[in-house]
């Protein structure tokens, strides 16, 4: 039995052996798609920052305003290199280009946080890909960080972190090949302060890299009873990767009955993928409510790594007379593929007597995220900023 051990061993090392070349034969690592798993891997990517404090993001170029620094009156005594230009500020009705990069590259982290708060539905961010006209990005600051009703809700998300007191975060990795241009347009009649950082590395993209996309639509209230068109007119191929939703109930009782419905590649009359509730895609279950100890309901606010309803803004009895909610869901773990088109819509139903639904016609906006192969179709108008107002 001793004599025959070697071979097995041999045996069982040559069972494992045909991993090793594959370790080798890898490609250089690029830098992208790091987690806690390949930290130590090393690679050729470089590191680069765009903020006030160096608008184009090159390398030795930072902390250099003097003078026309936003914040030389404070720096005064100290001079250049001490904090002269942390924020810019965006006259009223005019846009701001907040980054303009020449790739190949990944913008892996946004931090941002604005002023005023309760403006950032008239704040809009745009985002371009390579040397498109059309953007892939449009969508109300506030919204696209999940924060859709212009006030601080804390969210701890892989996607979206929002902090306190107003900062806002992103962590949805967007390569580009050529250039990525990111402008803030402000809608408003005064001036905003915007302080940000865009944090970015250039490297080599894969070819199977898709483009980064975030679309924003608003109905107050709904055209159609009881239904709410999140998504259409994608084509192209890609992966749908995160829903957001800022959603005003305008009648008394549950709000959340109706289905999602995914309808992908030339579905048309019913979806291939189809919810049970607005709460269940979300992540939730039974109106999301908890009893308190005096036995009363209550909705109750959450905030996951995938889902959340981090904000519900309650009646307070005199101007905030409506209930409103905010919900997101992020497909990272189960993005929804599809490989020529993609329509997604939902439904809002309540209940009436006699156990039967009640088509709603409540006030809902919705930030729908997805990847995918450019060209991109031209994305329906923004609503106007009397449409966009939050009333």
């Amino acid at each position: 039995m001793k004599a025959r051990l070697p071979s097995l061993f041999l045996t069982l090392g040559a069972l494992c052996l045909p991993a090793l070349p594959l370790l080798a034969a890898d490609a250089p690592f690029n830098g992208l798609g790091t987690d806690i798993g390949n930290l130590f891997r090393l690679s050729d990517a470089k590191s680069r920052s765009i903020s006030p404090e160096n608008f184009t993001g090159e390398k030795g170029k930072g902390a250099m305003a003097t003078t026309e620094g936003s914040a030389w009156r404070s720096a005064r005594e100290l001079g250049q290199g001490w904090k002269t230009s942390p924020f810019v500020r965006i006259p009223a009705r005019e846009t701001f280009t907040l980054a303009d990069i020449e790739g190949p590259g990944c913008i892996q982290q946004i931090w941002l946080t604005p002023a005023p708060l309760d403006r950032t539905r008239w704040m809009i961010l745009r985002f371009y890909w390579d040397d498109e006209t059309h953007p892939s990005v449009e969508v109300p600051l506030g919204d696209f960080f999940a924060c859709g009703w212009a006030r601080y809700a804390q969210i701890n998300s892989l996607a979206v972190c929002v902090n306190p007191g107003s900062a806002f975060n992103s962590y949805w990795q967007m390569p580009f090949r050529k250039k990525a241009r990111i402008t803030l347009e402000n809608l408003d009649e005064n001036r905003i302060t915007i302080f940000y950082q865009i944090n970015y590395t250039l490297t080599q993209v894969p070819e199977d890299a898709a483009y980064f996309h975030a679309q924003f639509r608003r109905e107050n209230p709904l055209k159609q009873a009881g239904l709410f068109t999140i998504l259409d007119g994608v084509e192209g191929w890609g992966h749908y990767v995160g829903t957001y939703m800022a959603w005003g109930s305008h009648s008394a009782g549950w709000w959340g009955e109706g289905e999602i419905k995914f309808y992908l590649d030339g579905d048309q009359e019913f979806p291939t993928i189809c919810g049970t509730g607005a709460e269940d895609y979300f992540c939730g279950s039974y109106g999301f409510q908890i009893r308190d100890a005096q036995g009363n309901w209550h909705y109750t606010e959450f905030t996951g790594p995938y889902a959340g309803m981090p904000q519900v803004i309650r009646p307070d009895g005199l101007y905030d007379s409506q209930q409103r909610f905010g919900l997101y869901r992020w497909h990272i773990t189960d993005p929804i593929r599809f490989e020529k088109d993609l329509k997604v819509t939902i439904q809002a139903l309540g209940w009436k007597s006699g156990g039967r639904y009640l088509p709603l016609r409540d006030d809902i906006a919705s930030v729908a995220f997805w990847y995918q192969t450019e060209p991109h179709k031209p994305f329906p108008p923004l609503p106007s900023k009397d449409e966009l107002e939050l009333k």
